[in-house]
């Protein structure tokens, strides 16, 4: 391809609503424009990094013996009151009506659809397994649209679904999406993790996450370089710093005292000179509508996905409204703790075997000194709190990271929830009806750009894998007047291009700088430039990633980049 001829259209300054380096350099390059909030035009460059990564998807996703499919998705709301999803998925779900007013919805995911797919053909176990994968377009009403094509409200969306008689069948197949992804994301040049994940809406008894240090990530990664453990912060564990002060050994009674206008933690400790790990923090929370008492180390937060298992799986789980706290509990928040309450109380573990602690009073302005957990009031004890920095592993005491990081796949073993909801069963080899176990397994392709661009830029723009990258090498002529280096230009491109390599030609008219800067900031791998040293036979080669740059021989050249791509 010639450059002259291609739409491209580069900036020189980064537009202001961008904030991440992602977004910046994707718009300054040309790759994407946006429509509205969280919808963007993927233009010529864009789409065509998008299709290498979607081949290396197929190609890996065919290798383990997976078949693609396309399904709507404009989705009948019948089939997502099947699962149970249809109001399950909130706010986060595009709602719509057909002419005759049927409720229809635009697919965020199609667990559903496949399954609907399956229970109408597959009957017996010898169908099985099955592995059946799209990739298409998805759709959520995201509240806050951001950091370019990380927070959309459209998406592409790698999703494939496995069907098993047993759970040793599920484990199998999950075990082939595992590595098939980790071929994937090593193909297209990225640093990942993969990380213990919770299920959320999607359900199902484990999950691994697939993450791209970032600090443009929304996610939070808890890691211990010492031992490889690596968990999302939503299910992460570790062993909590020991609290600032010792507690007092002596056997003493709880104590009421006055603490005006003292609410939060870190009031209550600059009032009594005890530091956060001294007290206990008490949540209200509402769990399928009832009340239930959050209990954790000063300095330490809930982790709303612990807490949620702790309840045994409560499916609506928010905080507790200021009239629910006082018409429970006669205090304002600031004022709560868990002595002499009647809900249920939830303590976190870092506060067994605690003595001598601070609390509210439930009474405004006051709170209780001396308080033992176990002893002053009764609670169950479960891991209910996110990890922190500072915190170490489990089982050997090593430090661990705590890290930024965005998600770029996501598998399940979703287990019976679809299959059972919606009554996928086959005939097994005794003839008895069984359902069917299931697994799901999500990538998102504009995320693996989008990381790519994170984890590869520099001051001058992008500096993109050579798998996905747009073109893998641009044959620059310095001076297009000159009829030799313009000669070269185009022997070496047609080379290029017979030695299977993605070469687009700059053959527009203008000063070598500015041909160079956009090289640079689309973020081309190689580029070839033919310039004064022809005449001695010779062109510079430069790799985009680090800049090195070499003179070698005309004819030396296809293969140099050959051998680097």
């Amino acid at each position: 391809m010639r450059w002259s001829q291609l739409f491209i259209p580069t900036l020189r300054e980064n537009p202001a609503e961008a904030e991440v380096a992602s977004h910046q350099l994707l718009l300054r390059a040309g790759y994407i424009r946006q429509l509205s909030a969280g919808l963007y035009n993927y233009l010529f460059l864009a789409q065509r990094s998008l299709n290498k990564i979607q081949r290396i998807i197929r190609e890996e996703m065919d290798a383990i013996g997976g078949q693609e499919m396309f399904l709507p998705a404009l989705n009948p709301a019948e089939i997502w009151q099947e699962s149970g999803r249809w109001t399950g998925m909130g706010a986060n779900m595009f709602r719509l009506k057909d002419r005759n007013g049927h409720d229809l919805c635009l697919g965020m995911t199609h667990e559903e659809i496949m399954t609907s797919v399956a229970r109408g053909e597959v009957r017996s176990y010898r169908q099985l397994p099955q592995i059946w994968y799209q990739i298409q377009t998805k759709f959520r009403d995201e509240p806050r649209p951001k950091s370019g094509l990380l927070r959309v409200r459209q998406f592409i969306m790698k999703d494939s679904y496995s069907f098993d008689l047993d759970a040793a069948g599920l484990d199998a197949a999950y075990d082939k999406h595992y590595a098939a992804y980790c071929r994937i994301f090593e193909r297209c040049g990225l640093q990942f993790a993969a990380v213990e994940a919770d299920s959320g809406a999607m359900g199902g008894s484990q999950s691994s996450e697939f993450m791209v240090r970032t600090e443009a990530g929304e996610d939070f990664i808890v890691h211990c370089p010492s031992t490889g453990y690596a968990a999302n912060l939503e299910k992460a564990v570790s062993r909590p710093q020991p609290p600032v002060v010792a507690d007092s050994p002596e056997e003493l009674t709880p104590e009421e005292f006055h603490t005006p206008g003292q609410k939060t933690i870190d009031e209550v400790a600059a009032f009594t000179k005890l530091p956060s790990t001294s007290q206990i923090k008490s949540l209200v929370m509402v769990a399928d509508g009832k009340l239930v008492m959050a209990l954790l180390r000063g300095d330490h937060q809930l982790s709303e996905t612990k807490f949620t298992a702790a309840l045994g799986g409560a499916k609506d789980l928010r905080p507790a409204v200021a009239e629910e706290i006082r018409e429970a509990l006669g205090a304002d928040a600031g004022s709560l703790g868990p002595v002499g309450v009647k809900l249920r109380v939830i303590a976190d573990s870092a506060l067994e075997g605690r003595r001598n602690m601070i609390c509210g009073a439930n009474k405004d302005d006051y709170h209780l000194k001396n308080v033992t957990p176990g002893k002053d009031f009764p609670a169950t004890y479960a891991d209910i709190r996110q990890v922190v920095a500072g915190d170490t592993d489990v089982v050997t005491g090593a430090p661990i990271d705590v890290y930024k990081a965005v998600e770029i796949g996501h598998i399940f073993k979703l287990g019976y929830r679809y299959s059972k909801a919606m009554g996928l069963n086959v005939l097994d080899a005794e003839g008895q009806e069984v359902p069917v176990i299931m697994g799901s397994y999500g990538i998102g392709v504009e995320r693996i750009l989008c990381a790519a661009v994170e984890l590869y830029h520099d001051k001058d723009g992008i500096s993109m894998p050579a798998s996905i990258a747009p073109f893998d090498v641009v044959i620059t002529p310095v001076n297009l007047a000159d009829a030799a280096q313009k000669e070269a230009a185009q022997a070496l491109y047609e080379a290029a291009k017979q030695a299977g390599l993605d070469a687009v030609l700059d053959d527009r008219d203008e000063r070598a700088g500015v041909k160079f800067k956009d090289a640079e900031l689309v973020g081309i791998p190689w580029r070839i430039t033919v310039g004064k040293k022809l005449s001695e036979g010779k062109v510079e080669v430069v790799e985009r990633r680090g800049k090195k740059s070499q003179d070698v021989l005309v004819g030396d050249a296809i293969a140099l980049v050959r051998a680097g791509v």
